[in-house]
């Protein structure tokens, strides 16, 4: 949002366009729909008068209605309908008849390996399955027993079929009428549960319509942006011009002259400006005067940072892995390269800028807003508060995107609404800007490759290479530091990388890690966003000074991994590798494997006087078991629209220590004139599973790469493209 979108002087949150949709929704829905809504609005749905509760999961009432409680955030990517399947599998109920409910935070949400109650890595469903079904399946179990019970018939006997029990002598009764009985059983142990075997799916595996559809449509969903308490006031912060910029002094004589400025404080942040609404608010910080303290990155550069990387990239780095002996190799070699690779800085560009509502009052804190890391921001918020984190209170609303910045390791946005509303007792909503959002750091590293490669007699790799210069992304969050390994290798800065799937007997990965003052965080894909572009290009390159046909290439490197060679045949045959393409359009191709999911896309591009248009893209996932094909359609769709927007133009650069891109205007997205027709297969797999939120961003840079070589014999090895070919 940027200050033009806020409604001008008086606009209140909440008005407008979104309360007319909503109007538009209610009458065209009617009361069924209201009644369909109720349980997706912050604080849950009604209790039904009897209900049974096997599990903090799921809730069945006396009036059949069965509501599935959700830990992980829904940020867009379907998971208040993927979940929701799973359990409705083991339970034996249509998905289509569920209502969700967002948890808060419990223990019972955790992530299975972390104490935490997260959303993030593309996790969800890996995390969530196994638990799902047995919970479906327990309370299913309990429910059969309880009419077995009452109709003097062996549950043996028994059958069920979306939600209603039947008896071989024609009786039968909704689960409903059995939740008193069932409450009263003891919950069985979950090895005694039997699970469906894959072969008796009934709605796994099988298309199905998102639940938060109506919702999100007609406006009635409710994002943290639309959030509107009673007496609830509107904040927006001073921000310094500069990364590590303090403030040395401010006058709020101004701006407290601004009509609807309620306060001006000072936070840890900057200088916030409460007002009445929204308009006053950033009208106040437009008056408000504020000297600035420079820190130490005031006179960082986008050149000075390049040049710093490349210094470092003619050095010995931090060893990652060691295969084989890839120096020797390379000394050996006649045939080889020796390449570099720049990445920049990207920002997350979530269509819903930063916000939270914090209420801060009685040493408690109650506060509204769309986060990915419920556990952590309680944690923080406390700790900022001097209050134990058990009197935070994190209602969980829509994100309006997330791709990793609502997952701040330090929880920002979280702790600084805390800072603003202490001492306010009244709820304030702090709201970020588009200028603010985009210019506020916590990008995706700026990064420098050095790769190193070389291949043998028969054309093949025999040696690869890979020194990354990059700040590492874990060791600037306030728990991802304690992940990091004595040596210092952030093990997310060379995934994708040192454990590429491709066949090279001798391969080397060394780290720099850089400490700018540039905050850094995980951006959708995390590490393989980056260095899925550097090996895929390179592998291309190598195919390139051997000769030989960059699909038929990586299959080779391929041999004896089935999985990997039947989505890369999967896509090189959809999208017609090898035959006749349009005048001057040309094919490039990618794989990559990430988060349990492997991933290949063939892009069909043309290049007419230095303009990239991207025609077509043909993806083929492998992410074991399809829990619902729609979703996974839509999520390859959307990691291929985000990860093509960043490659053609997304380039966030520094000047004097800020950000010089600031809105949609600089950081442009990829417009739908712009975006190529999509075509996704899922490849049947019986691998594990794997995720499908980040998986298709990272080999769509290099497959458009690739095409661009193939059509003009220019070798991108900068992004975004519009640098390397301007």
């Amino acid at each position: 949002m940027s200050a033009a979108e806020t409604g001008g002087p008086g606009s209140k949150p909440n008005s407008g366009r979104r309360h007319f949709l909503i109007g538009i929704g209610v009458i065209a829905g009617g009361v069924a729909a209201g009644q369909l809504l109720r349980p997706y609005l912050v604080g849950g749905s009604e209790a039904a008068p009897k209900e049974f509760k096997p599990h903090a999961f799921v809730r069945i009432g006396a009036d059949d209605r069965v509501t599935v409680i959700i830990g992980k955030s829904e940020m867009g990517q379907g998971v208040y309908i993927g979940l929701p399947m799973i359990l409705a599998e083991e339970l034996d109920v249509n998905p289509q008849r569920l209502a969700v409910e967002i948890a808060g935070i419990d223990p019972a949400f955790n992530h299975p390996f972390m104490p935490a109650q997260f959303t993030g890595g593309s996790m969800s469903v890996m995390t969530t399955y196994e638990a799902l079904r047995r919970v479906g399946a327990t309370a299913r179990r309990m429910i059969v027993q309880a009419a077995a019970t009452e109709w003097g018939v062996p549950a043996a006997e028994l059958r069920t079929e979306d939600g209603v029990v039947f008896a071989p002598d024609g009786r039968s009764a909704t689960y409903g009428k059995f939740v008193e009985a069932a409450s009263a059983l003891p919950v069985p142990a979950k090895e005694s549960v039997a699970l469906k075997n894959r072969a008796d799916f009934r709605y796994i595996g099988k298309p199905q319509r998102r639940l938060d559809s109506r919702i999100k449509v007609n406006g009635a969903a409710q994002f943290g942006i639309d959030v509107d308490l009673p007496n609830m006031l509107v904040a927006v912060v001073a921000r310094p011009p500069q990364f590590g910029a303090t403030v040395r002094s401010f006058d709020a004589s101004q701006a407290k002259a601004v009509r609807g400025v309620v306060d001006v404080k000072q936070v840890p942040s900057g200088v916030a400006v409460i007002a009445e609404h929204t308009w006053a608010a950033i009208k106040g910080r437009e008056a408000l005067r504020v000297e600035w303290q420079d820190g130490p990155g005031a006179t960082l550069s986008t050149e000075s940072l390049r040049a710093e990387r490349r210094a470092l990239l003619a050095r010995t780095g931090l060893l990652a892995k060691n295969q084989g002996d890839a120096i020797a190799a390379l000394g050996e070699a006649r045939r080889k390269i020796d390449v570099e690779y720049e990445l920049p800085y990207l920002a997350h560009a979530c269509m819903e800028p930063l916000n939270a509502v914090a209420w801060v009052k009685n040493e408690r804190c109650e506060m509204w807003m769309g986060t990915q890391g419920q556990s952590q921001d309680a944690q923080l918020v406390a700790a900022a508060l001097g209050i134990p984190p058990a009197n935070v209170q994190i209602n969980t609303t829509f994100l309006g995107g997330g791709f990793g910045r609502r997952a701040s390791g330090t929880s920002d946005f979280a702790v600084e609404a805390a800072h603003v509303a202490k001492g306010l007792n009244r709820p304030v909503k702090v709201v970020w800007t588009r200028e603010d959002d985009t210019r506020g750091g916590y990008y995706r590293p700026f990064g420098l490759n050095r790769v190193q490669a070389a291949i043998g007699a028969d054309g093949l790799p025999i040696a690869y290479f890979h020194r990354n210069v990059s700040k590492p992304v874990l060791a600037n969050t306030a728990l991802g530091s304690q992940m990091i390994p004595k040596d210092g290798l952030d093990p997310s800065t060379m995934e994708g990388s040192a454990d590429m799937p491709y066949a090279i007997p001798n391969l080397r990965a060394e780290v720099h890690n850089t400490k700018e003052t540039v905050p850094s965080l995980w951006w959708r894909s995390v590490g393989h966003s980056a260095n899925g572009f550097v090996v895929n290009s390179v592998i291309d390159e190598l195919a390139n000074l051997a000769g030989q046909d960059p699909y038929r290439y990586r299959r080779a490197l391929l041999a004896g991994k089935p999985r990997h060679l039947a989505v890369l045949d999967k896509a090189a045959s959809a999208a017609g590798w090898g035959k006749s393409l349009p005048t001057g359009h040309f094919h490039g191709i990618a794989l990559q494997e990430s988060f349990n999911s492997i991933v290949a896309q063939v892009a069909e591009v043309s290049v007419v006087d230095k303009q990239v248009r991207v025609h077509r893209v043909t993806c083929a996932i492998d992410c074991g078991l399809a829990v619902n094909p729609d979703q996974v359609v839509a999520q390859m769709q959307s990691g291929i629209v985000y990860g093509l927007s960043a490659a053609l133009t997304g380039e966030i650069t520094i000047e004097a220590g800020a950000a010089v891109q600031s809105n949609f205007d600089t950081y442009p997205v990829l417009r739908l004139t712009e975006t190529p027709a999509i075509d996704v297969h899922i490849v049947d797999s019986d691998g594990p599973l794997g995720g499908v939120g980040e998986p298709g961003t990272p080999p769509i840079a290099p497959a458009v790469c690739n095409a661009i070589h193939a059509a003009t014999g220019q070798r991108i090895r900068r992004l975004p493209i519009s640098a390397s070919l301007a």
